[in-house]
């Protein structure tokens, strides 16, 4: 079993969080930590409970190349046939894996992914209350109904740090380098194979003022933290996400007629509750495309007689943010 942490300055809560998983009574257990250049005590934290206990190995990269890259790069360097990301930030109670990795050994053929239920936690760990997740239920044989009841879920994505088979992530496209990627990864997950729930509360997922989504809330600053060489490009999430669901349906080992079915639950219950943004999303469009066609070509000469540089002339816009 891998668990792989990505983080990039996760010093207020790195501790805590390591700590919890190596305490998992789950003893075929690995944790693989990918540090993003962090500039605070993350490589220090990391270091010393390395040196103390050789189940955690730590690497670090000499940038910070986003958080997508390094959900999937801990994702690389798995070793075990289960693995669960955890963030920097989340605590897992002692029985999480062992729990969730008996509930797999007892599921119906074709289950890849085992979660259990949410308690919500603040900054200084207490408890907020549990996170209801009853209409949450990915055990039905068809691919289309489960994708259905994926979508239809209008709460956070806490499923994607479960406990899922290793062999069927690393055959959808992993975390992508937009927004709400872990909605697609788990529609691709879903369109694989069962989800199955342990019953108990064995997660403990921290809601705190440094949390990305509330440190960075537009969908520009959003795009930045998961690929930083992205941050001055055009964000129009809702289209975005809908191509990508779209695409994970083509990719995925169906026969036409499901196909079919899934391609219409995208447009059913993502495309049409969110076509009021997609509509926004696609006037930005037109209206940025109109003011780029009407710049000046590049390399036009100046009236100065000096090429144009580079760049000059591209707009820049944003999408606003719509778990």
């Amino acid at each position: 079993m891998t668990v792989g942490v990505p983080v990039f300055n996760g010093e207020p809560y790195l501790l805590d969080t390591l700590r919890s998983l190596l305490a998992q009574d789950e003893p075929r257990l690995e944790v693989v930590v990918s540090d993003n250049a962090s500039t605070d005590g993350t490589q220090e934290i990391c270091r010393v409970l390395a040196a103390q206990d050789d189940r955690l190995s730590y690497s670090r990269s000499a940038s910070n190349r986003g958080a997508a890259w390094n959900y999937n790069r801990v994702l690389e360097q798995a070793r075990a046939p289960w693995f669960k990301w955890a963030a920097d930030d989340d605590l897992c109670e002692p029985a999480f894996v062992r729990r969730c990795l008996e509930a797999l050994e007892d599921a119906a053929p074709g289950t890849v992914l085992a979660y259990p239920a949410t308690v919500l936690i603040d900054a200084d760990g207490d408890v907020l209350g549990p996170m209801d997740d009853s209409n949450l239920d990915l055990r039905d044989e068809r691919p289309s109904a489960r994708l259905a009841r994926l979508l239809g879920n209008r709460l956070e994505w806490h499923p994607v740090f479960g406990v899922i088979s290793t062999e069927t992530l690393r055959t959808t496209r992993g975390i992508g380098r937009f927004p709400l990627a872990d909605t697609v990864v788990l529609a691709e997950l879903c369109l694989r194979g069962r989800f199955t729930q342990v019953g108990e509360p064995l997660f403990l997922r921290r809601y705190h003022d440094r949390r990305s989504i509330v440190a960075g809330p537009s969908f520009l600053e959003q795009l930045a933290w998961y690929d930083p060489d992205r941050r001055a490009r055009a964000a129009f999430p809702q289209s975005r996400v809908t191509r990508e669901l779209l695409a994970a349906v083509r990719r995925a080992p169906l026969d036409a007629q499901e196909r079919a079915r899934c391609t219409a639950v995208v447009l059913r219950c993502w495309t049409g509750p969110h076509w009021r943004h997609i509509g926004g999303e696609a006037k930005l469009a037109g209206r940025t495309a109109l003011h780029r066609a009407a710049q000046p070509p590049r390399g036009r000469l100046s009236p100065r007689g000096a090429s144009a540089r580079p760049g000059e002339g591209d707009v820049r816009e944003a999408g606003s943010r719509a778990t």
